[in-house]
């Protein structure tokens, strides 16, 4: 199993990277973790032979911005997008005219699943929890060929957050403060966090990722919070625009 970074800032597109996104690539599907600017590189990794799912964890802008892009793709086995509740309500006027191509006029067919109360339409098994942030924000934990993914973004320090990544073999979570930097108003993971997290939750490795464009906008302010990480948690990685692992 890979994971693809195709996209890892926070906040807007810079010189740095695009808004956040990912691909799970597994034996049967390509699961796509939110939908930032980054989702216009998915057909470089993605041929749309297998199902192809993406997972929304809330719809702030650099989240979904993304979505404008899917009429480009042929996704011929299919695409399901998933989300909390009210996902229906909003992509059927986020991705509709007059903004973009709507969503029933895609040259392939699309569901629409709302997390939790549908997860048994999935073929996988997927955990959603909600995170502290200042809209409603899902948490996922996936269990995908034999291994546990846990993706945590826009959200502070939680309960959930430490259920969701507890024993992960990847744990994914966002870095969009600055070291040492608080905001209980705007809540979001600083570089100790998420080091502290993936200690406690005795996760098996650590990405960061969602780095704030306003914070990071340049590749050595990334490095500075990896090293600050790293002292929580030694196998820590920040992500950049095309890293390439493998679970």
């Amino acid at each position: 199993m890979k994971v693809i970074f195709l996209g890892t800032n926070g906040w807007y597109d810079t010189g740095t990277g695009n808004t956040v996104c990912a691909v799970i690539k597994t034996k049967r599907w390509d699961i796509v973790l939110d939908a930032g600017y980054g989702i216009h590189r998915l057909d470089k990794y993605v041929d749309g032979k297998k199902p192809v799912f993406i997972l929304l964890s809330h719809f702030h802008i650099d989240h979904i911005a993304g979505l404008h892009t899917l009429v480009k793709f042929r996704f011929k086995a299919g695409l399901t997008i998933c989300g909390q509740k009210g996902t229906r309500r909003v992509l059927k006027q986020f991705v509709n005219r007059p903004y973009t191509v709507p969503l029933d006029k895609l040259p392939y067919p699309v569901e629409i699943v709302e997390l939790p109360s549908e997860a048994e339409k999935l073929p996988f098994k997927v955990k959603t929890l909600p995170l502290v942030h200042a809209d409603p924000v899902l948490g996922f934990r996936l269990a995908l060929d034999g291994k546990t993914v846990t993706y945590i973004t826009d959200t502070g320090y939680c309960a959930n957050a430490l259920k969701l990544a507890r024993g992960a073999n990847l744990l994914i979570t966002e870095c969009a403060h600055a070291p040492g930097e608080t905001n209980p108003g705007w809540p979001h993971f600083n570089p100790e966090t998420a080091g502290k997290l993936a200690a406690e939750a005795g996760a098996k490795r650590l990405v960061m990722t969602h780095f704030s464009a306003e914070r990071y906008h340049k590749p050595d302010l990334r490095a500075k919070a990896l090293t600050l990480a790293r002292k929580q948690f030694p196998k820590t990685a920040a992500a950049k625009d095309g890293l390439a692992i493998e679970i």
